[in-house]
């Protein structure tokens, strides 16, 4: 009970916040959620935490934490167009770990499949990028 009610306060802040994106121009764009006065920091953390693991090289952790946000994300009740949102970015995030992690297939799939769900221009900047360096 407890768990589902923080989960729930959590996942209500994050739909109110904003997006960024940080990379340099021609690398891929990793999507974090902005500071903001509503969002849960335990969650934003959370979200975060895949998009400082592809910079910091832990292909495997940012993995694993950008599979659990999505999998929270698809059990949202929130705004339908901002869940889409943060789930494209999510799956965009977990493309390029997986990716650089070597994972090519997997990689090249979580980013058509984002890029499907939100035509978000950071979305199709990491799928252009990603065909780009794998010769697609």
């Amino acid at each position: 009970m407890k768990f589902t009610l923080l989960k729930t306060i959590a996942l209500g802040s994050l739909l109110t916040c904003s997006a960024a994106a940080m990379a340099k121009q021609g690398d891929y764009k990793l999507m974090v959620i902005e500071d903001s006065v509503t969002a849960a920091p335990a969650f934003e953390k959370s979200f975060n935490s895949c998009a400082l693991n592809v910079e910091a090289r832990n292909y495997e952790e940012a993995e694993a934490i950008c599979t659990q946000a999505i999998a929270l994300l698809k059990q949202s009740h929130g705004p339908r167009l901002k869940v889409r949102e943060l789930t494209s970015f999510a799956l965009s995030n977990r493309g390029v770990a997986r990716i650089k992690a070597q994972k090519d297939t997997a990689g090249i799939s979580d980013l058509y499949e984002a890029v499907q769900i939100s035509k978000n221009s950071l979305v199709t900047h990491n799928l252009t990028r990603a065909k780009k360096e794998l010769s697609l």
